[in-house]
This record gives C-alpha cells, sequence and structure tokens, in this order.
C-alpha cells in the first residue's frame, strides 16, 4: 500500500501530487502570487484600460513562477542536503530536469509578454527577472544579495505604470516604497533559513546582519515604506491631487496597521524565533500597502 503523501494544503493523500501541482509548489506561490497582485493592482489604478492590466498580471506571474522553479532547480541539492520537507526537488517528488525545463519555459514566456507592454516596460520587467535569477544563480550567496530584491521591486511600480507604452511614468515615492519593500522581503525570507543557509555556505546580506540585525531592518524598512505611502498620497503628485479625507483616513489606518504588525515583527525577532510567522507579517504588510496603492490611483503617476 503506497504511504500518506502530504498535499500543498497539508492534507495526507494517498494520491502523488500531479506534475503541475508540484511545480506549482516549486514556484514559491506566496510570493508569486503576492507580486502578481500587486503590479495588477497598481495597473489598474492608475487607470490603464483592462487589456494592459490582464497581459501585465500574465507578464509578472510568468517572471515570478520562473524565478521560483529556477530557485528550486538550482539550490536541489542544497535543500536535499538540509532535509527540506517544503521543497518538491528536495522530497524527489519531481525531477530536476523537470523544475529546470519550466523555468526557462516560463522566463521565455515572460520576455514575450512583456515585449507587448511597451518599450520603457519590457525592459523594466526583462531587468526585474533577470535581477532574480542573478539572485538564484549565486548573488545570494554574497553581500550583495539585497541588490536583486531592491532593483527588482523599485521596477515593479515602472512596468505597472509605464505598460501600453503610453510614456506615463511612476512617482518617485513608488519606486522608492518598492526598493525599500525589497528590502524587507529579501531579510525576512531568509531568517527561517539562517542555520540551514550556513551550514550549505550561503552568506548573504541578512546572514552577515544577523537575526536581530536583519529582522529589525526588515521590518524598519516595512515602517519606512508605509511611511512613503502615506507621503504619497498627502502630496499627491502630477497625475492627480492629494487624497480626499476618505483617502487619508485609509492611508493613516493603512499605516498604522503596518506599524502594528511591525512591531509584532520585531517582537518575535529579539525573542529569538526566526520562524515563518516573519514572512507571514510582511505578505501581510504587502496586502495593505497594496490597498492603500490602490486608492493612491492616478497619484501614482509622476
Amino acid at each position: 500500500m503506497q504511504p500518506p503523501v502530504r498535499t500543498l494544503a497539508g492534507v495526507s493523500d494517498t494520491r502523488r501530487p500531479s506534475t503541475v501541482r508540484l511545480l506549482f509548489a516549486s514556484s514559491h506561490p506566496g510570493p508569486t502570487v503576492t507580486v502578481t497582485v500587486l503590479a495588477a493592482v497598481i495597473a489598474a489604478a492608475v487607470g490603464h484600460p483592462w487589456w494592459p492590466v490582464v497581459l501585465v498580471a500574465l507578464a509578472v506571474v510568468a517572471g515570478q513562477l520562473s524565478i521560483g522553479l529556477a530557485n528550486d532547480w538550482i539550490d536541489a541539492d542544497r535543500d536535499r542536503a538540509v532535509g527540506r520537507s517544503d521543497k518538491p526537488v528536495a522530497r524527489g517528488l519531481i525531477a530536476v530536469g523537470t523544475v529546470r525545463a519550466a523555468a526557462f519555459a516560463t522566463a521565455a514566456i515572460a520576455v514575450l509578454l512583456s515585449i507587448a507592454l511597451g518599450p520603457v516596460a519590457a525592459v523594466a520587467h526583462v531587468v526585474l527577472v533577470a535581477a532574480g535569477w542573478a539572485y538564484d544563480a549565486g548573488l545570494k550567496r554574497t553581500v550583495w544579495s539585497v541588490v536583486p530584491f531592491v532593483v527588482a521591486f523599485g521596477l515593479l511600480p515602472v512596468v505597472s505604470v509605464a505598460a501600453g507604452g503610453a510614456g506615463a511614468w511612476p512617482a518617485w515615492w513608488a519606486i522608492a516604497t518598492g526598493a525599500v519593500f525589497g528590502v524587507a522581503i529579501h531579510c525576512t525570507n531568509v531568517l527561517p533559513d539562517l542555520l540551514d543557509d550556513e551550514a550549505t555556505g550561503v552568506r548573504g546580506f541578512p546572514h552577515r546582519l544577523g537575526l536581530r540585525g536583519a529582522g529589525t531592518l526588515a521590518f524598519g524598512s516595512l515602517v519606512v515604506a508605509a511611511a512613503l505611502v502615506l507621503g504619497g498620497q498627502l502630496a499627491g503628485g502630477n497625475g492627480g491631487g492629494s487624497a480626499g479625507s476618505t483617502g487619508i483616513v485609509l492611508a493613516v489606518v493603512g499605516a498604522l496597521v503596518v506599524v502594528v504588525l511591525a512591531a509584532v515583527g520585531i517582537r518575535l525577532v529579539f525573542a529569538g524565533r526566526p520562524t515563518r510567522a516573519l514572512f507571514r507579517l510582511v505578505i501581510a504588510s504587502s496586502l495593505v500597502l497594496v490597498v492603500e496603492l490602490g486608492v493612491a490611483g492616478a497619484r501614482l503617476v509622476a
């Protein structure tokens, strides 16, 4: 009798997951969905017609899938060595070659879809995806590991706002918010894996800061990102005036929620508990920021 296999939802099942499901699990679905939603919300918020919004979502999801798949393919031996039970490749449920082929295929699809976004958005998105692949390929092991995240998340608003080729450009605070948020994502994503990474020779930027240093920087970055969004809402830009009373209330409430989530995260860090809960707090904060960016609307345009 075949032993139970733990499914993606954490429920035991006697059936082996399909290849598609295993590839999805190998793509880092949480961050992939979060980044795609953020890109689509920004594209819709600035007033693009439905088709550029859909195109942005498709291009970004393909690019994020390729980055996640490349990560699991390149790190297969390392993940297997430390017993990563959440990685299908490490568990032997799917072949490395299959994940590698899917990574290249989704990267090619991302490039093709990017071309249809217009020259500025296309270049921004190709550089964004290349930054993710550069991290997977080796930058994660260096002090420069944070750079791909700063570049990628800083360029995300450019992809969304410039889509359609109309020549629009995001407000400076939107780009800065993305870049700062990238620091938070990077630091909290690696905190639970500090010991495993050390055992396999990975010493990136957060590893050199240590648990408390990287954790404080991560959640401090979230507060800075919230402050940038709040300031952008209040100041407005060439694309629209400052937010109305409802918008201001939402911006203030959103900033306060992010500050509370950051405080909880720092408390966990100083308690010495580098769990996946830290990354979930960042994802929760990102959803709050997504709502705020959606409310910002035309103020996202420079």
